[in-house]
């Protein structure tokens, strides 16, 4: 892999490399990232890659490094603003409403140079004890990093004393220009040999005209099975009625009066409009009650905007004045996305975590096929990228061409690295063929006769990925009632919690949904059984993945076979995953869905995206295989 990467620079071209778990890819590309001439950038989907590359496998390559280049290569963290203390919004978190309106606030007098003291009412006392230790930890810390405050806070805390990069008005004007913690972060990756960042601030760095992360000339895409959902959700944009009423006490300072009461007008309106509306795609047009809604939207802020103007530095408050533009421009932008309904947007109802009217792109092929690849060489890499065994449905979403060879398009190669673990020897993958198609959601009676008897033969050590919640209810409630072995039920307790008593409780079980299904590392005798009760097929009320499919339908092909199963073989890939995570690992995966064997097509397909296990569809083989473990 790393004699890969030398080459796809040397020779001008991208690389998509399959890598899994126990390959030492991250050693592989930290090597050339570390030894080339010129900076690195690496990006990855999750903060627990992202805090080992830089507590563990960064330092101990550097010093390596060192003595082969006569110096210590340098590496940063490049973080979103979000994720910094911003000292102007601290200044004033004293007299700011709370953006959800939880608590009440009273200022007292303070002798400590960093502002006044607060002293919080209400039920939300432990909220305002908090903002009291952010204060405190403002003049202790040097990076400002959220990460680095322990005990942590809550999310509607940190919202009031970090800002956001499109509220920020930058260095130059800012009172707190000097001493921001996020412009200092910055100038630490400038400065460095290998930046780390994350997909998501990749997304917008490339949305923003690539000025955010520094100039290099290697990019490696971690967890690359992850950029496209990432993007995706870069470009997503969202109106609640909670957002303009906020956007409206923000500015109402500085707009007229009739633009401010137009503002909550318009969410009203939008209230009405959601209401009235039934959950899921829109398809034509926006019914009439979300038009007005958004028409009110798009007037009020186009004239508050005007009558805000630019911001100066010599503003009685620039923060302020730049926060109330910077939400109002994201107000505007995206009622006239709506108003507008194109083709290549998709716009949809959501409910749940709250209300809300949400637009998308139908596509971010074209965006990363655009903005991606040029001026650096790329490679990305994941466990999960040959899907069926090849390279080119994942190189087409990443807006790579899929035949590099004929397709007009940036030049790619691949690599499938294979793997040190022996998963013939080491795993089964056992399809119960002889359960009925799932049909209903939740966990039918059949599966959950056979749920049982895969743990009991075992005797716990089961790590059970549901496709949804109350499948996952309904199994801890079945081996809960018949056995006497702990159920840890995601949702019960925070999840890192919830994994460190499964991996320490030898007779214990952990189910869940999504979240589970990637980024949970049991090595060891903890997990031996893996039971995934459906196939990962998208939601067919899921609006994206719907639009896509009809788009592919509507041109003569087969959107469940061009958008359905390769998310199903990304998702399936990852859980099954969770089961070998080390040489010494021996254990079954179990999949409770017929339709791997049974269905023509894309079975194969998704069983081709797997690792080779030892296959079997036979359920004494499996039954066999973990009382033999159970009893070791």
């Amino acid at each position: 892999m790393t004699q890969a990467i030398v080459d796809a620079m040397a020779g001008g071209h991208h690389l998509l490399v399959q890598a899994g778990t126990g390959t030492g890819k991250s050693l592989a590309y930290l090597s050339p990232a570390l030894t080339v001439n010129g900076p690195a950038v690496i990006s990855t989907a999750t903060l627990a890659l992202q805090s080992q590359l830089v507590d563990h496998d960064l330092p101990r390559m550097a010093d390596s490094a060192a003595k082969l280049l006569g110096r210590r290569p340098t590496f940063a963290v490049l973080k979103g603003r979000h994720h910094y203390l911003c000292l102007a919004k601290l200044e004033h978190s004293s007299d700011e409403e709370p953006d959800d309106g939880l608590f009440d606030v009273a200022a007292v007098p303070s002798d400590k140079p960093s502002g006044p003291k607060l002293t919080w009412v209400g039920e939300a006392g432990k909220l305002g004890k908090q903002i009291a230790r952010i204060r405190d930890w403002a003049m202790e810390t040097e990076t400002g990093d959220r990460d680095e405050l322990d005990p942590g806070v809550d999310e509607v805390v940190w919202r009031q004393v970090s800002m956001p990069a499109r509220e920020c008005v930058g260095a130059m004007r800012c009172p707190y220009g000097p001493e921001c913690f996020a412009e200092a972060s910055r100038e630490r990756a400038r400065e460095a040999d290998v930046v780390v960042t994350n997909h998501s601030l990749l997304a917008f760095d490339m949305m923003a005209g690539r000025h955010i992360v520094p100039p290099h000339k290697l990019l490696i895409i971690d967890e690359a099975h992850e950029l496209a959902d990432r993007v995706s959700g870069a470009a997503q944009a969202e109106l609640t009625a909670e957002s303009i009423d906020r956007a409206a006490r923000t500015a109402r300072a500085i707009i007229d009066p009739e633009d401010y009461e137009s503002l909550v007008t318009a969410a009203d309106s939008l209230t009405l409009g959601l209401t009235a509306t039934q959950p899921g795609r829109l398809v034509g047009d926006l019914p009439q009650g979300l038009l007005e809604a958004c028409t009110i939207l798009d007037g009020a802020t186009s004239r508050a905007l005007r009558k805000i103007g630019e911001v100066k530095a010599d503003d009685p408050d620039p923060v302020r004045k730049q926060q109330s533009k910077s939400v109002l421009t994201d107000l505007n932008t995206t009622a006239q996305r709506l108003l507008a309904f194109e083709d290549h947007d998709v716009a949809w109802v959501e409910v749940e975590p709250r209300r809300s009217l949400m637009v998308a792109p139908l596509s971010v092929a074209n965006l990363l096929g655009e903005k991606l690849f040029d001026e650096r060489t790329v490679v990305a890499t994941s466990a999960t990228l040959a899907l069926g065994g090849k390279f080119e449905t994942v190189a087409r979403g990443l807006g790579l061409p899929g035949n590099p060879a004929k397709d007009a398009g940036p030049k790619w190669t691949s690599l499938d690295v294979g793997s040190p673990f022996d998963y013939p020897k080491q795993g089964i993958l056992y399809v119960a063929a002889h359960l009925p198609r799932p049909a209903a959601s939740g966990l039918p009676d059949p599966a959950g006769v056979e749920l049982l008897a895969l743990i009991e033969a075992l005797g716990g050590r089961t790590l059970g990925l549901f496709s949804s919640r109350r499948a996952a209810t309904q199994a801890a409630e079945l081996v809960r009632g018949k056995t006497n072995l702990t159920v840890l039920l995601q949702g019960d307790e925070a999840l890192p919690l919830l994994v460190r008593r499964f991996r320490e409780e030898r007779s214990s079980c952990l189910f869940g949904v999504m979240s589970l299904w990637q980024g949970v590392d049991v090595p060891g005798d903890a997990c031996q059984l893996v039971v995934i009760d459906r196939l990962p097929f998208p939601r067919p009320d899921e609006p994206l993945s719907a639009a896509r499919s009809a788009v592919v339908d509507a041109t003569g092909g087969s959107g469940f076979s061009a958008v359905s199963v390769p998310i199903a073989a990304v998702r399936l890939a990852q859980g099954v995953g969770r089961l070998i995570r080390s040489t010494s690992d021996k254990g079954v995966v179990a999949v409770l869905d017929s339709r791997l064997e049974t269905a023509k097509g894309y079975g194969a397909f998704l069983r081709a995206s797997l690792p080779p296990f030892w296959y079997t569809t036979k359920q004494e083989a499996a039954l066999g295989a973990l009382r033999r473990l159970g009893a070791s």
